[in-house]
């Protein structure tokens, strides 16, 4: 039976998270400490303690949710849950495809986290040059969300770029003409228009100077090719072949739509029956229950739910 570890992206960060994993566990503390020594600040108390308001900031959600989802990964290999655990391709949602590659063994830790916080600072900075919105379409279609956006638009930037399962699309561009496709939703019959919680118009060429930082970044990161473990790409959901290619994806990630329907429909063709959601959330495995209600999915997010793991 074909096995992928999937892990949560932005908007997953909550405050207390891993704070009672890392309690139980010392492989999951073991990693919350080391990220504090590579980051040079107690990213953990913030985990655990917050503020709200400091937690949800670009610049320490990206990390404080990458830190907390390899913690639980850490775990479930340290300890071992028997083979059922070894899986065969992991894939991420945006900021979760960093976690994707470091579980597959093509990019280690402490690399992973420092691009991830350069990621998050250079997307913060981009924000703060051109103030952008995002909002959460729920019940159309690709087709209906275009045409929102198209009307909305009035000339300014606005397009759909988070494709997570069908009848949840997320479209980004500016504040002005993300409030207007608020407003005119109803008329295309979204059920509703949720305005997001970000720093800015993510997804799009809004995001290119932080693009352009990032693919400097990544150019000088050791990445290795795929082995053993595939990795699909939120952009194009087909397969990364080779760190170049990785490199293209996670640059291209910041200005480009998010397929994460499409890469979970493509994993479940080419035979992946289990799914693990690895991370401080249930945030992919209730897309999951949109995209297949028939596909499996094990969320593993809660110390019971660890717990219920290690012991089978």
């Amino acid at each position: 039976m074909k096995t992928a570890f999937i892990f949560p992206g932005q908007g997953a960060q909550h405050v207390g998270m891993g704070k009672e994993i890392a309690d139980a566990f010392a492989p999951a503390a073991e990693i919350l400490e080391q990220a504090n020594e590579i980051l040079g600040f107690d990213l953990r108390r913030i985990c655990f303690e917050g503020p709200a308001q400091q937690l949800d900031a670009t610049t320490i959600s990206q990390p404080a949710i990458f830190v907390t989802s390899a913690a639980i990964l850490n775990l479930l290999r340290t300890d071992g849950a028997g083979d059922s655990l070894i899986c065969d391709v992991t894939a991420g949602l945006s900021l979760g495809e960093y976690t994707a590659l470091y579980a597959a063994g093509v990019i280690e830790f402490e690399q992973a986290l420092l691009l991830v916080r350069k990621r998050g600072q250079a997307m913060q900075e981009a924000a703060d040059e051109q103030a952008g919105a995002m909002v959460s379409i729920i019940g159309l279609d690709e087709e209906k969300a275009n045409q929102l956006c198209a009307e909305a638009a009035q000339g300014e930037l606005l397009k759909a770029v988070n494709f997570n399962c069908p009848g949840q699309i997320v479209i980004s561009g500016t504040k002005t003409a993300c409030r207007r496709a608020e407003q005119l939703a109803p008329k295309y019959e979204a059920i509703k228009a949720l305005p997001l919680e970000v720093a800015g118009a993510f997804h799009t060429d809004m995001m290119a100077p932080a693009a352009a930082c990032l693919e400097r970044a990544l150019a000088d990161a050791a990445i290795r090719d795929p082995a053993d473990i595939k990795v699909i790409a939120n952009i194009n959901a087909e397969y990364y072949k080779t760190a170049d290619e990785i490199r293209q994806g996670l640059t291209k990630q910041l200005t480009c739509p998010i397929l994460w329907q499409r890469c979970m429909e493509k994993l479940i063709a080419d035979g992946v029956e289990l799914f693990y959601e690895i991370g401080p959330s249930r945030v992919l495995t209730g897309l999951m229950k949109r995209i297949n209600r028939k596909a499996r999915v094990v969320n593993a997010s809660s110390v019971d739910a660890l717990n219920e793991l290690l012991r089978s």
